[in-house]
């Protein structure tokens, strides 16, 4: 009997180191803690915790016509110029991202009313007859209407285009105020709207026209590029440019003007303008 006893006594001791044992591993490994709850050896605020993605900028789509150096033109695959840089710094203040898509000039109005792009923004200038179809902001720069003509041309002055029998041929960029304009002062017969003003000029090299009227910055990179032409000293226009916006879009004219009046404030596109114009 007693060493039954003895034998059971040596078991309850083993049993005992045991469930010691077991317990002291399991505290030492980050068990549970009986008071709190809370796992021991681990960060009570231990959550998977995933970085947070950067939030992708709205996007602001700008219609133009890239073939209207220096303020819209190819440089390699890119779109730059001085309406460019400025949308740029306008989608920048507005914080969004801006695309900008490549189109011929006379589909900007109608893809800005058609909701296709955001705005239009391509040296063009406010007049009556857009005011019916369009809004526009307030002018962020200023333009000359300029008149190329052959360096040996009888034209020498802007007022020999309204001569009395005077027939010449006009050439201009379809949808511009040069196209506009010319066709109000000399007839229809006597304008020849072209895609872009490069082939307005080729074809005034070529002879098909006697002059082409276009804005004068444009003109003078159209001028330099291409031997026996000149710009008459004499302007056809002045002009103001300004962005267009849909009609119902009341909310972004007043985004576009405010991000317009800052940049004026702050030089920014002045800054801009002297980049590209001496």
């Amino acid at each position: 009997m007693k060493k039954f006893l003895s034998i059971m006594l040596v078991l309850s001791m083993l049993v005992m180191c045991f469930a010691l044992t077991a317990c002291t591993e399991k505290d030492e490994i980050g068990g549970a803690d009986d008071k709190t709850g809370i796992e021991v050896g681990t960060p009570n605020n231990a959550q998977d915790e995933t970085p947070e993605e950067p939030t992708e900028k709205e996007v602001i789509k700008m219609a133009t016509n890239a073939y209207f150096k220096p303020y819209e033109y190819y440089e390699g695959d890119k779109i730059v110029g001085i309406d460019a840089e400025i949308a740029a710094a306008i989608a920048e203040e507005l914080g969004m991202e801006l695309v900008i898509e490549d189109m011929e000039f006379d589909t900007i109005i109608t893809a800005v009313k058609g909701g296709s792009v955001d705005f239009g923004m391509a040296g063009m200038t406010v007049t009556e007859d857009r005011l019916l179809e369009i809004n526009f902001t307030n002018s962020y720069a200023s333009g000359v209407q300029s008149i190329i003509v052959k360096e040996d041309s009888p034209i020498t002055t802007v007022d020999d285009l309204y001569a009395e029998g005077a027939a010449y041929k006009v050439g201009v960029q379809q949808g511009t105020t040069g196209d506009i304009y010319s066709t109000d002062d000399f007839g229809a017969d006597n304008v020849v709207p072209y895609n872009n003003g490069n082939n307005a000029v080729l074809a005034l090299v070529g002879g098909s026209v006697d002059c082409v009227i276009i804005d004068n910055e444009p003109a003078k990179a159209l001028v330099a590029a291409n031997e026996g032409l000149k710009i008459l000293d004499t302007s056809y226009a002045d002009e103001d440019y300004a962005i267009c916006v849909a009609k119902e879009n009341t909310e972004l004219l007043e985004k576009l003007n405010n991000a317009i009046l800052t940049l004026t404030a702050n030089g920014k596109i002045d800054e801009i303008v002297a980049k590209y114009i001496k």
